[in-house]
């Protein structure tokens, strides 16, 4: 496990490598960042973008996604993987919030998690970035580099990370510092071939060590 100061170096060397972190799911307000959060499941941002960019045009409020058959909606989305659970669970969502939050998105994580299709990651990521609330959203890619750097153990699970993280990150660095993970792990530290031989981590990284020894033996 990292020590503090471990830490802190490599949270400013993400931030020298990925300055300008953010979230890269298009979104013109609160209501769409669900949405596409919901949509991304699984799937690229890349993908959900070009899905959403006619989706948001043709579907502006719960109403809208109501107003058509689950058919359509699913036709609209079938693009994208588990199109079809997405649409039912994006239909029951709108639903709910028409009837128990008068159509707004909640501001409260807890409340965000009673709609379906909304877990704790998606709900972490709307008040952070929609609400501006301190969060840090454990994805695929914020839980592979916790491991493989040892902010975390490798059998942590992936609220047991997200603890670990809000344990050991400044909380006011917490929403900026999803963002650089999930850069790094998309761009850099990548699940399969991580860049190790170019990293500026490596000297604290045990994951990279190993993997460059076993690189150098073969």
């Amino acid at each position: 496990m990292l020590n503090k100061n471990q830490i802190r170096f490599c949270l400013d060397k993400m931030g020298e490598m990925f300055p300008d972190a953010h979230c890269e799911l298009t979104h013109s307000n609160p209501f769409e960042l669900v949405i596409a959060v919901a949509l991304s499941a699984q799937c690229t941002d890349v993908l959900v973008n070009k899905v959403t960019k006619d989706l948001f045009q043709k579907y502006k409020t719960p109403s809208d996604y109501l107003n058509v058959s689950l058919d359509e909606l699913q036709d609209d989305i079938r693009s994208i993987g588990l199109y079809r659970n997405k649409a039912k669970n994006i239909q029951k969502l709108c639903r709910l919030l028409l009837d128990e939050y008068n159509g707004v998105i909640p501001q409260d994580r807890d409340e965000l998690t009673k709609l379906p299709g909304v877990g704790r990651k998606t709900a972490n990521v709307v008040v952070s970035v929609a609400f501006g609330v301190p969060a840090i959203a454990v994805d695929t890619h914020v839980e592979r580099v916790s491991k493989r750097l040892a902010f975390c153990r490798w059998k942590d699970s992936v609220l047991e990370v997200e603890k670990s993280l809000m344990k050991k990150i400044p909380m006011e660095e917490w929403h900026i510092t999803h963002h650089r993970m999930i850069f790094f792990g998309r761009y850099h530290c990548k699940a399969q071939n991580p860049q190790c031989d170019v990293c500026p981590l490596l000297e604290v990284c045990r994951e990279g060590k190993k993997r460059m020894k076993e690189k150098s033996t073969k």
